[in-house]
């Protein structure tokens, strides 16, 4: 599939929706649980998703088309929600993310311009040179990699329970 902006939008959109929808008014049970130590829960994960929105995607994307490849992208810190959220209820969370995913969203409505603007370049601290389009593709990506993070850590929660049919459920391997 090659990278179209107006679907990645719409996905992106879709995010917090989909986030809230699943997670608001589960018990903690459901939505503290992780897979065991260095793992996240689905809490921390929509922390994580928040504070990607406020430090990641678009001041990435803002210095990729101010500075190109002169300067690097700011950094950024992918475990800075942890602490900064730690006592942040959930649904405080969601609230957050479903604003700043709109605010966001908002944002990216100017780059509907000609096509050769997503194939602009900037420097990434890790993997050196990259487009507009490689970064917004990867915003993309990431959200479905977290919304299937979550998904996953739920479901092996009951891991357990589901007794002699944890054989047939592939999302628990």
């Amino acid at each position: 599939m090659t990278f179209d902006l107006d679907h990645s939008r719409a996905l992106l959109a879709r995010t917090p929706a989909v986030a809230g929808t699943l997670l608001r008014g589960l018990p903690k049970d459901w939505t503290c649980l992780n897979e065991g130590p260095d793992t996240w829960s689905p809490l921390e994960v929509v922390a994580h998703l928040v504070h990607c929105e406020e430090s990641n995607w678009l001041p990435r994307v803002r210095a990729l088309l101010e500075h190109g490849t002169n300067q690097g992208f700011p950094p950024f810190d992918r475990f800075g929600h942890l602490e900064r959220y730690r006592d942040t209820p959930l649904d405080d969370l969601l609230n957050a993310f479903a604003r700043l995913r709109a605010e966001s969203i908002d944002e990216l409505a100017w780059l509907a311009v000609p096509p050769e603007i997503l194939e602009r370049r900037g420097l990434h601290p890790k993997f050196g040179v990259v487009t507009l389009s490689n970064l917004l593709a990867t915003w993309t990506v990431h959200d479905l990699t977290h919304l299937s993070q979550i998904v996953r850590v739920m479901a092996k929660g009951y891991d357990e329970a589901v007794g002699p049919w944890q054989a047939y459920l592939s999302i628990l391997r």
